[in-house]
């Protein structure tokens, strides 16, 4: 309607190519016809809401269009919903997700419980039509709840809600400016390997197995693995994860996390008699025996880490005041030793590659009788994933990383990208997804950290495909098939 352009244009800067198509299906199909030429297409307005709890002025911002009566198979998909509705919840919009349905007139009453049924947010009349003929365009379309259920729509106060939801609308023009600026996406380039590795699907598959073998609750002794999702999964199925021992109660099965814990973490549980599984990873266990045999020694030993990462402190506790933090180039440059020529170092498994080189060129320029492991302590799923990320930042545009703030590995990544030049961002998922780090990218990187589940990179593939990205390509730089046995506590005979 005329009052939703208008309403729409006080939000849009001068010049952008909007249209009003007016009230109807049989009206937008006709209008539609028009936009065969235009690259992408969103339509917004205003529309019912057929959700009880909204409110006049909420935003739907639609993952499907369906047409009232149509079947199935011809809703039109818009898979990048979860973007459009991220940067609309930057501007202070409360928005819902979910169907939009369009109807030849307006629905009150039983039609409106009706169409609630199916599973749609809310309804208009004009949508489905123009968007009808869109196939293979990037689509969107946002619509600003006026009447809500239970409250029927002819009543004198539903001039107010409409007020406020046309006062709405110019706050939803801006989100979908930077929407079509990032309709450029034309290819999507996916690291591999990518996601979890070995040890993470053991840690995870130790607390599934332990709620299964003895019911909920198993309490974890910090966070299994760091990512927000696989820990809100693990709250559902009834894991509990705490800071320290004393807040699991007594008898309590009892779970060390991937990340590995001090000996005196140990030895409290023991003078508990908690009930205790052990999830490090073997990887993290490596370095821990390693820093026994090096203080046993009597070297004085070097941790190459960072400060408060729950694998670090783990390491440190195996011999306090015998080990000595090592963060970065300065510190070891500044870094003294009683004895510099009984020295040793190890590594903490997430860090970088290059990241580490730097730091032990300056270790072994000064320290030239430091010895190390056997091997390398970087774990060879935080190498494989550099490695390949760097093949895939060379094509890229722009890099997404699915991983959560606190994993070191997924930081690490993005570290390694923005290194070689190329912008990367850390995202737990893709509502974490600004569009506008997108505008004008061509060839879109993606990757996940070891900890990540590889299901959010397929959601971000998917969101990514309703900005224009239609070609998928992997690059693969290593095959991985290594697998780390369970505890003997899980182990099935």
């Amino acid at each position: 309607m005329r009052t939703e352009a208008r309403a729409l244009r006080r939000g849009l800067p001068a010049g952008a190519p909007l249209r009003r198509t007016g009230r109807g299906l049989n009206r937008a199909g006709r209008v539609a016809a028009g936009y065969r030429e235009a690259g992408a297409l969103a339509v917004a307005g205003i529309a019912g809401g057929l959700v009880a709890g909204m409110r006049p002025g909420d935003v739907v911002v639609a993952t499907e269009v369906r047409r009232d009566g149509a079947p199935p198979d011809e809703a039109v998909p818009c898979p990048a919903a979860p973007m459009v509705a991220a940067a609309l919840r930057r501007r202070g919009l409360t928005v819902h997700l979910g169907p939009v349905v369009s109807s030849r007139r307006l629905v009150d009453g039983p039609e409106r419980d009706r169409l609630a049924a199916t599973g749609a947010l809310a309804v208009d009349t004009e949508s489905a039509g123009l968007l009808a003929g869109a196939s293979g365009r990037p689509t969107t379309c946002v619509r600003v709840v006026a009447d809500v259920p239970p409250q029927r729509l002819y009543r004198p106060v539903t001039a107010g809600r409409v007020l406020t939801a046309l006062r709405t609308l110019p706050r939803v023009a801006p989100a979908l400016v930077e929407w079509a600026a990032a309709t450029t996406a034309r290819q999507v380039l996916l690291a591999s390997p990518r996601s979890f590795c070995a040890g993470v699907e053991r840690a995870i598959s130790v607390v599934e197995q332990a709620l299964d073998r003895h019911g909920p609750p198993v309490y974890v002794r910090k966070q299994i693995v760091h990512n927000v999702h696989v820990i809100a999964d693990l709250q559902r199925r009834g894991a509990v994860f705490v800071d320290e021992l004393t807040e699991v109660p007594d008898g309590a099965l009892t779970v060390f996390s991937a990340h590995g814990v001090a000996p005196a973490v140990r030895g409290a549980a023991a003078d508990r008699r908690l009930p205790v599984i052990d999830a490090t990873c073997p990887l993290v266990t490596k370095v821990h025996t390693e820093a026994r045999r090096f203080v046993g020694r009597g070297n004085t030993v070097l941790l190459i880490g960072h400060a408060g990462h729950e694998e670090t402190e783990g390491t440190l506790g195996e011999a306090p005041g015998q080990i000595t933090l090592v963060e970065n180039v300065g510190d070891a440059e500044r870094i003294e030793v009683s004895d510099p020529d009984r020295v040793s170092y190890l590594v903490q498994t997430t860090l970088a590659v290059d990241e580490v080189a730097a730091v032990l060129d300056v270790l072994r320029r000064r320290f030239p009788a430091l010895t190390g492991p056997n091997s390398d302590d970087i774990c060879y799923a935080t190498t494989n994933r550099q490695a390949a990320l760097r093949e895939v930042a060379v094509e890229a545009d722009v890099v997404l990383v699915l991983g959560s703030a606190n994993s070191s590995n997924s930081r690490r990544l993005v570290e390694v990208t923005e290194r070689g030049g190329t912008p990367a961002y850390l995202v737990d998922d893709v509502d974490g997804v600004d569009l506008r780090w997108l505008a004008g990218a061509r060839v879109v990187g993606v990757t996940a950290g070891a900890s990540a589940p590889p299901r959010l990179v397929d959601e971000t593939v998917a969101a990514l495909a309703g900005l224009g990205a239609g070609t998928v390509r992997e690059l693969i730089t290593r095959t991985e098939s290594m697998h780390f046995t369970l505890p003997k506590e899980i182990r099935t005979p």
